[in-house]
């Protein structure tokens, strides 16, 4: 299906000029991967500074998943395999997210709890993605999503916000709901991918 968000629509016309060249979606893929990763490293490390570079290539990383699926559709270079590639990188970096601002906040009034907290969250995300998956993929001939948007976002549009969350210092807040919410909405996502089993 193709995206209609607005970061779908500015993506589009960002990736216009590499339709005809050598650059494919799985190497936007890779590169979201690599920048993804980087960031959640970045804020593991917990100073001012890193979160604030961490942030950045966050955001940029969360567009370039925009990126390279608008690159496969215009493209003409959608694939079974690109989508699986996809995938894997998305459900990855989002997890790794929860562990990296664990990490950063280990010096904080819950001290290594806040490590512990990072693996639950992730763990709920890594669990949910999957369920949410297999909704999508049951629904792929709708177009169906698990989790649909509104008003011109997605419902992962979401991803944009947690750079800021991360330079405004709300991220032990933010963990401390996530360690809770995550493990939740997998258990919704579970719940909900049982119509399709």
């Amino acid at each position: 299906m193709v995206g209609d968000s607005w970061t779908h629509k500015l993506a589009r016309i960002c990736i216009l000029p590499l339709v005809d060249t050598p650059v494919t979606p799985n190497h936007l893929t890779i590169l979201r991967l690599i920048t993804g990763i980087t960031a959640c490293c970045m804020f593991a490390i917990g100073t001012q500074f890193w979160n604030i570079w961490g942030g950045i290539l966050w955001i940029i990383s969360a567009f370039l998943d925009r990126a390279d699926g608008e690159l496969a559709r215009v493209s003409g270079k959608m694939s079974e395999s690109g989508h699986k590639l996809d995938y894997i990188c998305d459900v990855t970096v989002t997890a790794l997210f929860f562990v990296g601002i664990g990490f950063c906040l280990r010096n904080s009034a819950i001290g290594l709890w806040s490590i512990a907290l990072g693996f639950v969250a992730a763990t709920g995300v890594f669990i949910a993605e999957i369920y949410a998956e297999k909704i999508d993929q049951a629904q792929k001939t709708t177009g169906e999503k698990a989790y649909p948007g509104f008003a011109g976002f997605d419902f992962d549009d979401v991803l944009y916000l947690f750079a800021p969350i991360v330079w405004l210092n709300l991220h032990f807040l933010f963990l401390i709901g996530a360690s809770i919410g995550a493990p939740a909405f997998a258990a919704l996502t579970w719940y909900k991918a049982k119509q399709f089993s």
